[in-house]
């Protein structure tokens, strides 16, 4: 059978956006939506809905910054505004995604052990060694390639959910008419979700990578030129914008339907404590019937193997341009040892927190939230430069970029303040 030509072209379009998009669903992500499903049900499905316009927004702004300007996020706050915020940023940033990294490798490797029963210490040491060859020696063209594909692996979430027998009356309910409480138990997964959906991580990754997809392509950028290639247009533009929304609303899919289903599974049981994927994989075989188990499980596989790599390049281009070093997926690693330092550094420490004795969901639990209450400093950093016309040119945001923009950070502070007056005065 063969394509329509419309979507023959939307998925060749398809590049950064919609890899930062699915990335977003690591094992991390997935650990945390399992968590949301088991404890609150169906209630906090709206977050998925909710979420998805302002993830749009940010991501699109990131991606036009690096489109336009041939330099990602990190080294423009550098060269244009307050280095000290970048420092700060840059390292807990560092912090959270080499947790990040660690957790998401061992939830891998204890997904392989259960499917395929080789130990765990073979599949942890495995994998680690898989993705750091690929990501340093492969071409970012080829790299790009493979990420991509592997975006097809969150695809078992979608499946897993129509498995299961679903409440859909309740489900649509829950999604467009949302509930909502104060507590704090509450509140602290709302600021967990808005940090592992709206994330740091994924402001530096898109528009790195869209400076990355600029020089594979030879195209001429406002701030150097390749060849006597033209300028960035307008259909150019428009395709990222395209790419960005795709991702995104792939994204909150995953994360609509892992909620759906570990609510309608684990929760529904009384199950209402999630510290890993694979513990919610595992959770599942008895609810729901081996066939969704596997999936679950090969889910974790896939979407480790797309996200470790994007989150130890995101801190490796953040530090990277904050230091003034060479980066990119594109150089060799003798022209970038800097660069891929970072890469190597973070993932090697990453496995070493998988033989320490602190639980990994409570570092990633917490890190999310890390994430919520370091985002909005960054989103208005990011706000100033996608409205400087010295920086962006014409590229500079529109009204509703502006209204939307401004809206989740302010949400994102409020969510962030009132989560900490919560642990101050309990609820």
């Amino acid at each position: 059978m063969k394509l329509p030509k419309k979507i023959i072209r939307i998925l060749k379009i398809l590049g950064p956006g919609f890899i930062t998009g699915a990335a977003d669903d690591d094992p991390s992500g997935i650990a945390s939506y399992s968590q949301t499903g088991a404890q609150f049900g169906y209630g906090q499905l709206w977050m998925a809905l909710f979420s998805f316009p302002f993830m749009t927004i940010v991501q699109e702004m990131c991606a036009r910054i690096g489109m336009v300007t041939g330099e990602g996020l990190s080294g423009i706050i550098k060269k244009h505004y307050s280095k000290r915020i970048l420092y700060v940023a840059v390292t807990l940033l560092l912090i959270a995604n080499t947790i990040n990294i660690g957790a998401d490798l061992g939830a891998m490797a204890s997904a392989a052990e259960l499917i395929l029963g080789i130990p765990y210490i073979v599949w942890l040491l495995g994998l680690t060694a898989l993705i750091l060859i690929l990501e340093i020696f492969v071409s970012y063209k080829n790299y790009a390639r493979f990420l991509k594909y592997l975006t097809f692996s969150l695809f078992a979430y979608i499946l897993t959910a129509f498995i299961v027998k679903q409440d859909w009356t309740n489900v649509l309910h829950e999604t467009f008419i949302p509930s909502f409480s104060l507590n704090k138990e509450y509140l602290m997964n709302i600021v967990a979700i808005l940090g592992t959906t709206i994330s740091p991580y994924m402001f530096f990754w898109q528009a790195s990578e869209e400076v990355e997809e600029k020089q594979e392509h030879c195209k001429v950028i406002l701030t150097g030129k390749c060849g006597d290639v033209e300028a960035i247009t307008g259909g150019e533009v428009q395709d990222m914008r395209l790419d960005t929304a795709v991702g995104m609303l792939f994204s909150n899919l995953i994360m609509f339907f892992i909620i759906v289903t570990t609510a309608s599974t684990l929760g529904s049981h009384g199950i209402t404590q999630v510290e890993t994927a694979t513990q919610a994989a595992q959770a599942l075989r008895p609810l729901a019937g081996n066939f969704a188990f596997l999936l679950f499980a090969v889910g974790i596989i896939g979407t480790g193997l797309l996200a470790v790599p994007i989150l130890a390049g995101s801190a490796a281009y953040a530090v990277s341009e904050a230091l003034s070093w060479q980066a990119g997926l594109d150089k060799k690693f003798v022209k970038a040892l800097g660069f891929y330092g970072v890469i190597i550094v973070a993932t090697i420490i990453g496995v070493t927190i998988n033989f320490s004795s602190i639980k990994p969901f409570t570092m990633l639990y917490y890190t999310a939230i890390i994430n919520g209450i370091v985002a909005p400093p960054l989103l208005v950093l990011v706000m100033l430069i996608s409205n400087n016309k010295k920086i962006m040119g014409k590229y500079v945001n529109g009204g509703f970029s502006n209204i939307m923009g401004w809206m989740v950070t302010i949400i994102m502070a409020i969510a962030s303040i009132a989560f900490l007056i919560s642990l101050v005065y309990g609820g």
